[in-house]
């Protein structure tokens, strides 16, 4: 929200202070114009639509939501070229308040200014709130560097009645604002040309920034006389349709009974709709093994153990995981409606009181939200917090979100052995949705004093906004390819090592006790067994360290079967509380390598990551101990 300005007088022969002195800006350099290619750093708050106007101007595929921290990578994508044919690289820099702040994200951005100074800056203000954005573009102005200003979000704020004088604001700082939309694609080729007439007056090597001179502190008389002359903010700021629904989407009780509503209906919906697609893609990858695959290699005359290999391992482990394509497309659909909507950090904001208790806020929260769809990004996140207590117990809860490896795991064994009523499914996959959360809460109570923190929580709501179904469908089609690319080499190396290790040495047979696999499920059997796991589960959660989608591919080379068979196998081998115990350790334990590795990186600690990997193994075993344990001694075992 943006506050007004009730009172204030126009003084029309005000000037600011930065008018004074040269303007370096535009074709002043006087240096001569070089063909390579320029740099243009893009900048701006969280909040202000920056991933979106990445998206807009390079065609890239930044991941966009209504929380700092996401685009915590520096991104890279072409422009398009000039009138000359003279390239631009737009450098997507994390969202940050404050260009002197102490937080990771703008330590990058510090870094980046420094030891690779852009050619140019494109610096985005979120319009609707444009008095708390002035004070980050002055500092940015002190930098020296060439500078095009886009006011994003501008439909909304003539929406909510804030009139912003732009070419007066320009002149009054002596850059070029313009007024875009990047969400409706408004001004895109105006700002696209002002970067290129900025570009073409440039030449030679970038301009060292000024750093120890935009670190000075900003007067609020600046920012104040800034609003003063060139912004009209009605005398209240009201959007009442924003006020209804956080009145009740806000309320301490009625507002987390809706978001745990809304969570179980999503899980649902992803049940509903994710199972019938995925029975489709299970059927046609048995159609391309049984009609392609198999009379090819028997063409081919293809050795018994090549062919053993190839189909009943590598095919069918891989192709097990892709028969849950469908689920993770439509998962990050729903995250994707639920972050671009506004509502994530109205749920930060319902959430941070409660996370207070465990030593955490609402940051923390979000984070475990975003970590439904993959742990790694959300560790990344971590930077936006500044405090290294917080940060590192954030790290160590994390892993505990129900990302959406985990969650084709739940899917397909609650379907099997949850099957009725029809609501079953989801709310079995609730339930350990739940129970992480339980995960983070004892985490949070054993580990907040070692980990503690002061740290101020600021957070920014911004208005419901309506999703853009061509952004949405963009984002879960490129979110299912990143999976793909990120996952491929674990699940085929995965699937192949789990049908040698079941059929070396040569001769052995799966479950006589004679092959490898079965000397590692004896090995960690005396471990494994008081919480309900076979050798042959031991074996699939072995492998499940270094990623958890390769789960259901191991159990299908382990047991011989695809994807639509692979139900029923496992649904006559092992007992509904089994399932559950298995669902349990699934959930908690050692999180995947990709994880282990990010947590490394950010924390900078080989202690931390160990720690967080032993702690992880413990909570699992002892929550799957108390599942079978007491399912039996509830006679839910038999």
């Amino acid at each position: 929200m943006t506050a007004s300005h009730p009172g204030r007088r126009k003084d029309l022969h005000w000037q600011p202070p930065w008018r004074q002195g040269r303007n370096c800006h535009g074709s002043c350099r006087g240096q001569e114009r070089q063909s390579g290619a320029l740099t243009v750093a893009l900048l701006g708050m969280p909040n202000t639509g920056k991933s979106t106007l990445y998206n807009r101007l390079t065609g890239g595929n930044a991941q966009i939501a209504n929380w700092p921290g996401l685009t915590v990578e520096l991104l890279r994508g072409a422009m398009p070229a000039d009138r000359s044919g003279r390239s631009y690289q737009l450098v997507d820099l994390p969202g940050i308040h404050d260009l002197s702040g102490s937080s990771e994200d703008e330590a990058v951005v510090q870094r980046f200014l420094r030891q690779t100074p852009p050619n140019l800056l494109l610096v985005v203000l979120n319009a609707t709130q444009i008095a708390s954005q002035l004070r980050l573009l002055l500092q940015l102005k002190a930098l020296a560097i060439p500078m095009v200003v886009a006011l994003n979000m501008s439909d909304e704020a003539r929406h909510f009645g804030i009139a912003i004088d732009a070419g007066g604001l320009g002149e009054s700082l002596g850059l070029p604002v313009l007024a875009v939309s990047a969400r409706r694609n408004q001004g895109m080729h105006k700002l696209i040309g002002r970067v290129h007439r900025l570009g073409e007056g440039l030449g030679g090597e970038p301009r060292e920034a000024a750093l120890d001179q935009a670190l000075v502190e900003i007067p609020q008389a600046w920012v104040e006389g800034l609003l003063a002359l060139h912004v009209q903010l009605p005398p209240r700021l009201i959007n009442s349709r924003t006020r209804l629904a956080d009145r009740v989407l806000l309320h301490p009780l009625v507002g987390l009974v809706l978001f745990l509503g809304i969570v179980l209906a999503l899980f649902q919906l992803l049940y509903a709709v994710g199972a019938p697609a995925q029975d489709l893609m299970g059927g046609g990858i048995d159609w391309i093994q049984n009609a392609i695959l198999e009379p090819v290699l028997a063409a081919l005359n293809s050795p018994p153990f090549l062919r053993d290999f190839l189909v009943d391992g590598v095919w069918l482990g891989v192709g097990t995981v892709a028969t849950f394509l469908p689920i993770i497309f439509l998962f990050y659909l729903v995250l994707a409606v639920v972050e671009d909507s506004g509502y994530l950090p109205r749920a930060a904001f319902l959430m941070d009181g409660f996370m207070r208790w465990i030593g955490l806020d609402g940051r923390a929260f979000v984070l475990q939200v975003i970590g439904f769809g993959c742990n790694v990004p959300s560790i990344l996140g971590t930077r936006v917090i500044r405090d290294r207590g917080m940060r590192l117990l954030s790290m160590l809860v994390i892993p505990f979100a129900l990302c959406q490896a985990r969650l084709t795991v739940f899917l397909f064994m609650a379907d099997v052995f949850f099957p009725k009523p029809w609501w079953a499914p989801g709310l079995v996959v609730f339930g350990f949705y739940v129970l992480s959360f339980v995960a983070v809460v004892i985490t949070g109570l054993l580990f907040k004093r070692a980990y503690p923190s002061q740290e101020a929580f600021v957070l920014e709501l911004p208005p419901y906004r309506t999703p853009s179904l061509s952004t949405i469908l963009r984002r879960g089609w490129m979110q299912t390819l990143n999976f793909l690319a990120t996952t491929r080499t674990f699940i085929v190396l995965g699937a192949a090592a789990i049908w040698l290790l079941t059929n070396l040495p040569p001769g052995a047979v799966q479950g006589s006790g004679a092959s490898i696999a079965d000397g590692i499920g004896r090995l960690f059997q005396p471990l494994l067994a008081p919480i309900g796991m076979n050798p042959a589960l031991t074996v699939s959660l072995f492998f499940g360290v270094i990623a958890k989608e390769i789960l259901l591919g191991a159990m299908a080379v382990i047991y011989k079967t695809s994807e639509t068979g692979l139900a029923g196998v496992i649904g006559s081998l092992i007992t509904p509380l089994q399932s559950l115990s298995f669902m349990t350790f699934v959930l908690l334990y050692t999180p995947c390598l990709g994880t282990v590795a990010a947590q490394l990186q950010e924390s900078k600690s080989r202690t931390f990551a160990l720690l967080s990997l032993s702690w992880s193994l413990l909570l699992a075993w002892l929550m799957a101990l108390v599942v079978f344990q007491g399912g039996r001694l509830l006679g839910f075992g038999l």
